[in-house]
């Protein structure tokens, strides 16, 4: 349990952000690591606590669940760590989380707000931090432990999309003996992780790592390939004895306002994609912010991502709306630990944006009216409004409205749901098929979905759009349960390997538990 009485001893130390006019400057890490032996302090202040909610991921009717959806089992590696035993804290840590590079960066650390220290003057241990020890110190010394290629006998899953569940879901299916075929249609695999997540908060060479491991391991990773296409569908289906789909929740929600359409407006993740496609491929950012006026919509992790891009392109100015009240400074009664704290936090993006306007940019209860259209069609504005919530139920402040100047307005107000061309093409069915994005429909609580044909395969005409093979389908991670984070969206490809697993479990080479 770590050093007895250490966190009486020893407050908490964590990474600390590089200084803003320095960071601001390019598209670095954002961050300066603390030294090895402090990760081993800040690991023997674990209490091994009788209850270990860091590691439960429970949800409690919130938002976000309490402690790690992954179960990590956190309180045995932090005294790994403290021993100075970091192996065997990587192969305790490897035992319920495949990728904990991406979970060590990006991840809100939903185990430390759920730390029975942080109840007391706010100090958790530092999980986050030590995580991202545990699995630095892993790749400097050889890697992640490799497994054995499958048999050319064995099953053969294919898997659409590679983001963090495609990626988790093909790396578990290797591992248990299966050949995987993992299916993308970017020029580079990592889906979200490559494009979604800038460049600064996920280096992508840490991606790229991992892609590199994954095909010396046997997974076959097919670029450019976009299973919406009948005829790869149609390929995707005849080749393998099961699909998934983790095509993540691509379907984004966007404002119906006059002038949405103009140019200048975009979509968060595709500004956010485009500037990191420009930087791998060296070529110029084909949407820029630098000496323009810039306003994002929505205030969650994305529009801080858009925040942080805008100024390290010279933004002139930039503001982030938001239509939800402010946060409280602290708990509020109804929000008692240990559930996920709802306060008014300040990220990286928002703190950099802030010290440029020389002030609080950021506006809450704030509902736009429309985008303001110049005579050729762009975008020079964005009109607002105050909101009043007092009734539980937004309304505008009359004589409120006032225009702000924008020339890049990026809309960062999260995702309806899974695309559904892929859902389609595999001959899957929606819950809701009138809706603008449905979800697929599962069979009763699994990963598994219902198809339109019910037998192994069925007639199918030119130009049909489904596969005319009836292999099963699972989905998992955010094509299955909606936006929502890296961590989760492994937690839920796990499970949904397990399931694919099981399901073919005679045609796998090798059973590993």
């Amino acid at each position: 349990m770590g050093q007895v009485g250490a966190f009486l001893e020893h407050g908490r130390v964590v990474h600390r952000l590089r200084p803003v006019e320095e960071r601001t400057r390019d598209f670095n890490q954002l961050y300066i690591e603390v030294a090895e032996e402090e990760h081993r302090v800040q690991a023997s202040r674990c209490m091994m606590c009788g209850v270990a909610f860091c590691q439960a991921g429970i949800s409690f009717g919130g938002a976000r669940p309490s402690g790690c959806p992954l179960h990590n089992l956190i309180p045995e590696w932090n005294d790994l760590v403290w021993k100075g035993r970091w192996g065997e804290a990587a192969a305790r840590l490897a035992l319920t989380n495949p990728f904990p590079e991406f979970t060590g960066r990006v991840c809100p650390a939903l185990c430390e707000a759920a730390c029975n220290l942080g109840t007391v003057e706010g100090e958790p241990t530092a999980i986050h931090d030590t995580e991202l020890a545990i699995s630095d110190f892993e790749w400097t010394h050889g890697g992640p432990a490799r497994f054995a290629a499958a048999s050319a006998s064995a099953g053969r899953v294919a898997v659409v999309g590679s983001g963090p569940a495609g990626l988790a879901c093909a790396w578990e299916l290797a591992r248990r003996g299966f050949n995987v075929d993992v299916w993308e249609r970017d020029d580079r695999a990592g889906g979200l992780l490559m494009y979604g997540i800038p460049q600064m908060k996920l280096e992508k060479r840490i991606v790229e790592r991992r892609i590199r491991l994954m095909e010396e391991l046997g997974i076959t990773f097919h670029l450019g390939a976009d299973a919406c296409d009948p005829d790869i569908a149609e390929c995707i289906a005849r080749g393998s004895d099961a699909v998934v789909i983790a095509t993540g929740a691509r379907e984004a929600r966007t404002l119906n306002v006059p002038g949405i359409d103009a140019s200048g407006v975009y979509q968060a993740l595709e500004y956010l994609s485009a500037t990191t496609r420009a930087h791998l491929d060296g070529t110029p950012e084909p949407i820029s912010a630098k000496g323009k006026d810039v306003v994002v919509i929505g205030g969650g992790d994305t529009g801080n991502d858009c925040l942080g891009t805008a100024v390290r392109q010279g933004a002139r100015s930039v503001r982030q709306l938001e239509v939800l009240p402010e946060p409280p400074g602290a708990r509020a009664a109804d929000n008692p630990w240990p559930e996920w704290p709802g306060i008014k936090r300040t990220d990286y993006g928002q703190e950099e944006a802030i010290e440029l306007m020389e002030g609080e940019m950021r506006r809450w209860s704030c509902d736009t009216v429309r985008i303001e259209v110049d005579a050729e069609g762009a975008a020079r504005g964005v009109t607002v409004a105050d909101l009043r919530w007092e009734g539980g139920a937004p309304e505008r402040v009359a004589g409120s409205e006032e225009t702000l100047p924008a020339q890049l307005v990026l809309i960062a107000c999260g995702f309806t749901g899974p695309e559904r061309g892929v859902f389609e093409a595999l001959g899957c069915t929606f819950s809701h098929p009138e809706a603008r994005s449905p979800r697929p429909l599962a069979i009763g609580t699994s990963h598994r979905c219902a198809r339109e044909d019910s037998g192994d395969s069925r007639d199918t005409h030119a130009g049909e759009s489904r596969a005319s093979t009836a292999k099963p389908v699972f989905t998992c991670g955010d094509a299955r349960s909606g936006a929502s984070l890296v961590v989760s969206a492994i937690a839920d490809a796990l499970a949904c390997a397990d399931e694919v697993a099981r399901a073919l479990s005679h045609r796998a080479s090798a059973t590993i538990e």
